[in-house]
């Protein structure tokens, strides 16, 4: 009986799973691109909510949660599989378009974002994960530039979607049907189709590296390693300004007169921006480093925030979106990939939880924040709190991480770091540290 064959690492290798797990990806960004035009407004029609606070708590209850399952998806992932939480985050998700559509009251949407909250931190976390399994280390800023990418424009062409189907038949139900699609199909090929890839990671990681504790992972990566304490830090300002945008911007838009159908069009072109970009910016991540194409996003990003700040017209609102969607593509695939590059293969789907944990728990540090400094001073005051927080956060990253990319002597990636003299740090954070 012949040995065994080891998994294969590479995305050619792998380029139908891969492609499959993108397809899943959009799906799950679906979920979220329902909500992301018609959900503020029908705070304010449907339930006649006048404080931006309580209008946010959609917001607050779907980052908490989901900040909270990313964590828990990594640990889960590692201990029983990817593909069994994959699956369970799609039953989850199952009732969410249905409470939205038959909510009788503010505290439903609330419950129905709690289990939005669940679906997105199982299956994006875990479809980030399989993605950096199956490429190995030489094409992560690719692989996730094609996740989130898939991830984003489906958020973009669901809002603009959502946006046409409530101008024309009103805010409820038609368009939370296409969530109710996306999820059973979302299901059925998580069930039927995607196979598991934690062997893939185990091949990778081999048997010199010990595992380290899930405490002893949370700690590194929120706050003593300098490159994952950075991202971790970056990712939750930068989705805290995502918060902002989603709970905000289309009650700003809709203040000076713009039709429903217009805000879906800032709505979407957003994360279009944000999406698309992401399939150049994560392979260039690759080619220059990861850390000053972060510090430029963040930058970039909070430019456009001033420019939202400013404006008053439907032109200048969308060059500022279409910058702040510019801005994240930039810093969105790169955080990913940098902790990516750092954490062991035996503790990477536990680090990139963690990390996802501060991130997502931006979007409730954006409500919170958000929804205060709008309801003492006004929303422009709020876009210039978080714009100012925005620079701040890549001012942190400029300071604090070292460059993450795999180099050779040639200086392409590969997945093996210099083990000395200057430049890059070690690849892999030994298992004593």
């Amino acid at each position: 009986m012949g040995a065994v064959r080891p998994p294969s690492l590479g995305l050619r290798a792998n380029l139908a799973q891969f492609t499959l797990l993108v397809a899943v990806n959009a799906l799950v960004g679906g979920m979220l691109g329902q909500e992301r035009t018609v959900l503020p407004l029908l705070a304010g029609q449907t339930f006649h909510l006048n404080a931006y606070i309580g209008v946010l708590t959609f917001i607050l209850a779907f980052g908490t949660v989901k900040a909270i399952t990313n964590f828990l998806a990594g640990t889960l992932s590692d201990r029983y599989g990817r593909k069994p939480v994959l699956v369970a985050g799609w039953l989850i998700g199952l009732p969410v378009p249905l409470l939205l559509i038959w909510a009788p009251s503010w505290g439903w949407v609330i419950a129905a974002n709690v289990l939005l909250g669940v679906n997105q931190g199982l299956t994006w976390s875990t479809t980030v994960v399989m993605k950096i399994d199956l490429v190995g280390p030489g094409r992560r800023g690719l692989a996730m530039g094609l996740n989130e990418a898939a991830g984003y424009v489906a958020v973009a062409v669901t809002a603009m979607a959502t946006g046409h189907l409530a101008g024309e038949y009103g805010l409820r139900p038609t368009p939370f049907l296409l969530g109710a699609a996306y999820a059973a199909l979302g299901l059925g090929l998580s069930t039927l189709a995607v196979r598991e890839t934690r062997g893939h990671a185990h091949h990778e990681a081999g048997t010199a590296v010990s595992p380290l504790s899930t405490r002893r992972i949370l700690t590194l990566t929120s706050f003593r390693e300098p490159a994952l304490s950075a991202a971790s830090q970056a990712g939750m300002v930068n989705n805290l300004n995502d918060g902002l945008a989603w709970g905000l911007f289309p009650i700003l838009f809709a203040a000076h007169g713009l039709s429903t159908a217009g805000i879906g069009l800032l709505a979407a072109l957003y994360p279009a921006v944000w999406g698309f970009g992401q399939l150049a910016t994560g392979a260039l991540s690759d080619r220059i480093g990861r850390k000053w194409l972060i510090v430029g996003g963040m930058a970039t990003q909070a430019v456009a925030l001033a420019l939202v700040a400013v404006g008053a017209s439907l032109s200048v609102w969308a060059a500022a979106v279409a910058l702040l969607g510019l801005g994240t593509a930039m810093v969105y695939p790169t955080l990913l990939a940098a902790v990516g590059d750092v954490a062991h293969p035996a503790w990477r789907a536990r680090a990139v939880g963690v990390y996802r944990l501060w991130r997502d728990g931006g979007f409730a540090a954006g409500a919170l924040l958000a929804g205060v400094v709008a309801d003492l001073y006004g929303i422009p005051a709020a876009v210039w709190t978080v714009a100012a927080l925005t620079g701040l956060s890549g001012l942190v990253v400029a300071v604090r991480m070292y460059e993450t990319r795999p180099v050779t002597v040639g200086g392409t990636g590969s997945g093996r770091s210099p083990s000395r003299g200057p430049g890059p740090r070690p690849t892999h954070i030994p298992p004593r540290v």
